[in-house]
């Protein structure tokens, strides 16, 4: 069994700058040994710690799927030692990555449902791999109606344009994605994710929605879902800005008795609602 505590060494095989203000950085990852890869076995809205020798580890959720091969994508936003770090980094570097961790999306109560995916800003790394999860072939028939709801600042702080641009032209997506304030070229919607929410009005109908963003974001969003009749048990968000060790053994994730890198970071909003208020 392998030692929780030990990262495997994984090389940075290319560097994406995603946002205008160039502070928030993706990269792709590959193990430098076959087995490693291997033992990774992830779902998306799992998480890992990514290390920098000599300047310690932090918490990211996972953005690729494990449908796109045998490579990690992790969008880091540079905001401390490790994330600057980080961002420092060349393509070639080695680095460490230990994980997965915590819990995923219940994709087992997703199946045979439609899915309304909100997200905004930098939080939307695990949606991404959530969709490309739900969106692969193998797995597209699985899931009814997907319904796409992502919105940033500005046109230039939305992550994964290619992958925008691949999603918008397909026909088994209804994708909305917005910007709270118009700009010179910018030809897709303009507001904010709970107005366009409301606007789209998807239907609670056998349905499940998954929410990760900002806090204000969700606070603002979830009286529209419970509008639209979405119940606290169809209304699924992560509290992954609680990671800290990922594993339970520091103590400082807990919310009242749940340990939430070991029993999330995914939760219902019905599981939260028996939580105090900490999160």
């Amino acid at each position: 069994m392998k030692n929780p505590y030990l990262p495997y060494p994984v090389r940075i095989e290319k560097t994406v700058i995603e946002t205008e203000d160039r502070n928030i950085k993706s990269f792709k990852l590959v193990f430098l040994n076959d087995d490693d890869c291997k033992t990774f076995d992830y779902t998306p809205g799992q998480f890992a710690q990514l290390s920098v020798t000599g300047k310690g580890e932090i918490p990211i959720g996972i953005a690729s799927s494990p449908t796109e091969g045998d490579h990690l994508l992790f969008t880091v936003n540079k905001m401390g030692v490790v994330t600057t770090a980080l961002h420092n980094l060349i393509e070639g570097s080695i680095m460490g990555v230990r994980g997965p961790l915590g819990n995923s999306y219940p994709f087992d109560k997703m199946k045979g449902k439609d899915v309304t995916i909100i997200g905004g800003g930098y939080a939307f790394t695990t949606l991404r791999a959530t969709i490309v999860y739900m969106l692969d072939k193998k797995n597209r028939a699985d899931f009814g109606k997907i319904t796409l709801i992502y919105g940033a600042r500005t046109p230039g702080m939305l992550l994964y344009k290619d992958t925008l641009a691949e999603w918008s032209k397909r026909d088994d997506i209804n994708y909305n994605v917005t910007v709270d304030r118009d700009a010179p070229g910018w030809t897709g919607r303009v507001g904010f994710v709970p107005a366009v929410t409301e606007q789209v009005a998807p239907s609670s109908k056998n349905a499940i929605a998954v929410i990760c963003g900002p806090p204000v974001m969700i606070k603002y969003t979830l009286p529209v879902m419970i509008k639209l009749g979405f119940t606290p048990e169809q209304t699924i968000t992560s509290l992954e800005n609680r990671m800290k060790c990922g594993i339970g053994i520091c103590g400082r994730c807990n919310v009242g008795p749940e340990y939430v890198c070991k029993d999330g970071p995914v939760f219902s909003m019905a599981q939260l609602k028996e939580m105090p208020q900490e999160y």
